[in-house]
């Protein structure tokens, strides 16, 4: 049914555990998409935004971009753009960067710390957030756009 709440919780224990649910919503997003990382320091945005580009198949590092604020990476026919915003200042300055223009394709844009975006970000199709639960992680993916609904339905059928 359209407009049902479609939200998915799932915890996750240990590292490798985030990687093979960032290699999920790769595939369940198939590389296109707006994706808002919500956490505290150290609550695991990078090592899930790291399972997801990977999961689109780059092979090698996958660094937080937290000095240069970007991170793209060309994944055969797909772009998958690596945004950490934590240490913008003012949310203006993503237009110096142009940000408009890496939303604008058909690209897999990851963004943590969108709230520093205020105002000029897009819509995200599922904002998730990550917080400590016991000794591992809970995520709480919240559908935001028809497309972010079919992701979490497909996510939640892989873990049922």
């Amino acid at each position: 049914m359209p407009g049902v709440n479609r939200a998915v919780t799932l915890d996750v224990e240990g590292e490798d555990a985030m990687l093979a649910l960032g290699a999920r919503l790769a595939g369940a997003t198939d590389g296109r998409g707006i994706l808002y990382l919500h956490g505290d320091l150290g609550a695991g945005k990078t090592t899930l935004s790291r399972g997801i580009i990977r999961g689109l198949g780059h092979v090698g590092a996958v660094k937080s971009p937290t000095f240069t604020l970007v991170e793209p990476y060309e994944l055969g026919e797909r772009r998958a753009f690596h945004f950490d915003l934590y240490r913008l200042v003012d949310p203006e300055e993503l237009e110096f960067l142009g940000i408009r223009d890496y939303f604008a394709g058909d690209a897999l844009c990851l963004v943590e710390w969108p709230q520093r975006g205020a105002g000029i970000l897009p819509k995200a199709d599922l904002d998730i957030t990550i917080s400590p639960h016991g000794s591992g992680r809970r995520l709480l993916l919240q559908p935001c756009s028809a497309r972010g609904e079919v992701w979490c339905i497909a996510l939640a059928n892989q873990f049922e």
